[in-house]
């Protein structure tokens, strides 16, 4: 049969363009070139929604979503998603968001928009702290849905046994209270997630590495034994961002409330560098791990703690800051890691991709392959590991002395913490999974009702008329009609 010219004659669309064929094997030759593959003896899980990296907070202000989409760009092209499960999470529903935060604040999130005027005098309007730190934007809701849906089934994962290592870096955002936005966080995701972890879990160690104190976990959990709270950040009272955590912030002053003792606080200066940071997270986190024996770990993994960072003021590159994880993934508990601060964003996407080999436990060869999308954004080096210690280089005022005194302060508080409590007469919170259920149904349904009213349709427009169906159909209605 003779060759039609149509077919004779056909180019390719894009001549000179690379094909999903040739991409697909580049990504194939950098995950042997790594050394890409599923870990031995447990399972790491990936929880992304990309509809999240499409938020935009404003021009000017710092947080800057679409640093998500250079962080999974970046995983997508050294090939990591082979080795991991991936998972696209639903939104979290307005029940799950209230298990923590007040119902008139989650409703509050649901109807505001950029076109209506916040008025400062309103009562119901100023005590949430909107304003120019926490902007309302297109799609404010939806934002805070599928970040804390992530992370809730990131932990979900975990009680599940599907997942020894659960991985949403667009989680993490550790200021959101009970009843306001803070410091860029509007749903305080990572309560949500500690709280269906201790469905399951007797007791919880949350870590937090952002360069700003985690005040709103510590505050959610500040009279309880079940979690214990440790976060290292800078700390002046006076001029940093909450200015809250200093070393003599260890929970309820009462001895008799339960949570006494059970907030931990490494309050840094200025400069500090890897060899000093590393040191001193192994020093302040064994000793929590002896004591307190967490049946699960929580890691807040914030890129504003690396060098050069827009808001930060610290010497950290990003081996040192996955040290800290690969400290916290030896101790072989169950560990959900999640993002967090980190404002400029080529750092922080370089930093998450290179955590997220830690958690596969693969040495990443050091040159972003050549077909990452936006690579142009990593130039002039293009690197995974690029030296940031001398970006904006603070002098590093923690002295020796200084940090040793942190250690003995950690230790000293954890002699007050009687051994690791027991769960035994404490409230357990519901089961998060029950509402999810209830959601998967009702989407259900709703599919359901809409497949029954275009079937009528199709009928009443002859595409399909009753004298048409089967005589099952005909016997059982439109119901089992498809």
């Amino acid at each position: 049969m003779t060759r039609t010219a149509v077919v004779h004659d056909y180019k390719h669309p894009q001549p000179g363009a690379t094909s999903t064929l040739t991409l697909d094997e580049r990504v194939s030759q950098e995950i042997i070139k790594n050394g890409i593959k599923r870990p031995k003896g447990y399972t790491v899980s990936y929880h992304a929604n990309p509809e999240v990296e499409k938020m935009h907070f404003g021009p000017k202000h710092p947080m800057k979503p679409w640093r998500l989409t250079l962080t999974n760009k970046i995983v997508l092209a050294y090939g990591m998603h082979e080795a991991m499960d991936v998972y696209i999470p639903r939104a979290a529903t307005f029940q799950e968001m209230t298990e923590y935060h007040k119902d008139d604040y989650i409703q509050f999130l649901s109807w505001v928009t950029p076109k209506i005027k916040l008025d400062p005098e309103a009562s119901n309007i100023f005590p949430y702290n909107m304003g120019d730190d926490c902007p309302v934007f297109d799609g404010l809701y939806e934002y805070c849905s599928l970040y804390s849906g992530a992370s809730l089934d990131a932990a979900r994962k975990l009680t599940n046994n599907q997942s020894d290592i659960a991985i949403n870096w667009s989680g993490g955002l550790h200021h959101a209270k009970k009843a306001e936005a803070s410091g860029f966080c509007y749903i305080n995701d990572i309560v949500l997630a500690i709280l269906q972890l201790l469905l399951y879990h007797p007791r919880v160690l949350y870590i937090d590495l952002d360069v700003h104190h985690g005040d709103g976990v510590e505050q959610a959990f500040w009279s309880t034994d079940r979690v214990m709270t440790l976060s290292l950040h800078k700390y002046d009272k006076a001029n940093f961002f909450p200015g809250t955590g200093g070393s003599d912030d260890t929970g309820p002053k009462n001895s008799a409330n339960p949570g006494a003792h059970h907030s931990l606080n490494v309050p840094l200066q200025d400069g500090i560098d890897d060899e000093s940071y590393v040191q001193l997270f192994k020093d302040v986190v064994s000793p929590c791990i002896g004591t307190y024996q967490p049946t699960a770990i929580v890691i807040q993994c914030g890129g504003d703690s690396l060098g050069g960072d827009r808001l930060g003021c610290f010497n950290i590159n990003i081996r040192a800051h996955g040290a800290c994880v690969e400290f916290t993934k030896k101790l072989c508990l169950p560990l959900l890691v999640l993002g967090g601060g980190g404002y400029t964003p080529r750092n922080v996407a370089r930093l998450w991709a290179h955590e997220t080999s830690v958690c596969l436990g693969t040495d990443l060869h050091a040159s972003l392959p050549a077909h990452t999308p936006f690579i142009e954004h990593f130039a002039p080096d293009k690197s995974l590991y690029p030296e940031l210690s001398q970006t904006g280089r603070y002098d590093n005022k923690n002295t020796g002395k200084y940090l040793r005194e942190i250690v003995t302060s950690i230790r000293e508080q954890l002699r007050y913490v009687q051994g690791s409590p027991s769960v035994q007469l404490q409230h357990v919170p519901p089961d998060l999974g029950a509402v999810r259920d209830e959601v998967e149904r009702e989407i259900q349904e709703e599919r359901e009702a809409k497949d029954f009213g275009r079937r009528r349709k199709e009928r009443g427009a002859g595409i399909r008329g009753d004298n048409d169906a089967t005589p099952t159909e005909k016997a059982e209605g439109p119901e089992v009609a498809k």
